[in-house]
């Protein structure tokens, strides 16, 4: 069976949609991911058999189930739904320990009962995304310049969906874009960068509400989480390449 994996900005999407931000059911979100990650079958008018072969989870089945409902998750709902995202590999353990000790003054308690919330489980995988590169002290003063009372959404600088579907959008250009001509560019890795840094500031007049004083700072935590994002492909990527060699060596 097919997993059935979520680009960040698909996740984002759905996020939002939990968040009751758009006018897009889960169901509508997790039909337009398939359907763009499927094109080539849809095509080829193999749709039927392509669905049939791709594993739906649980936690997927769950939202499309739910209707103008508050959302609530476990930390175990977190992880599997973290784990829908591509290049990422969230535990239990790990997110446990976050929640009680690593971010804790940035999760605050479930609010939900004994659930987290929407935004609280975004920014959890934004501390998955920004651990790629930073530890959890750097990770911490970064993200309370943006995050405040975590009881109290309002007062953040943005909204921690929001941020995550910012630099979720970032990534997702970056993987779409044709690649540019290194006659006037130092290197590649210099593109990458600057292409990241440019898409960043082209986000920024969505967050409105953001005074100019405050710009910067949300500016530089939007090109941190794109290059940590970038870092977490790449490792994803040499993990592959070294898995093939071992299973192509019997090892």
């Amino acid at each position: 069976m097919e997993a059935f994996k979520l680009s960040r900005k698909n996740m984002a999407d759905l996020l939002l949609s939990l968040s009751n931000a758009t006018e897009q059911s889960p169901l509508m979100v997790l039909q337009d991911a398939w359907t763009s990650s499927h094109e080539d079958k849809i095509k080829n008018g193999t749709t039927l058999n392509a669905f049939l072969s791709t594993e739906m989870p649980a936690i997927f089945e769950k939202f499309i189930k739910t209707e103008n409902e508050e959302i609530g998750f476990s930390i175990n709902e977190i992880v599997s739904l973290g784990n829908q995202i591509e290049f990422t590999n969230l535990s239990p353990s790990a997110v446990q320990n976050w929640v009680k000790r690593d971010v804790k003054e940035l999760i605050g308690s479930p609010q939900i009962g004994r659930k987290y919330t929407v935004d609280q489980a975004a920014i959890l995988f934004i501390v998955e995304d920004l651990k790629a590169a930073l530890d959890f002290e750097s990770i911490r003063k970064v993200l309370t310049m943006i995050f405040n009372n975590p009881e109290d959404r309002t007062d953040d600088l943005v909204n921690p969906v929001d941020l995550y579907s910012a630099y979720a959008s970032v990534f997702d250009k970056i993987h779409h874009h044709t690649a540019p001509s290194l006659h006037n560019a130092s290197s590649m890795n210099g593109c990458v960068a600057a292409i990241i840094k440019e898409e960043c500031q082209t986000s920024l007049p969505v967050f409105n509400g953001v005074g100019k004083e405050n710009l910067d700072i949300v500016l530089n935590v939007l090109i941190s989480s794109s290059l940590t994002v970038q870092a977490a492909y790449y490792q994803s990527l040499a993990s592959r390449y070294a898995s093939a060699a071992l299973f192509l060596k019997g090892m």
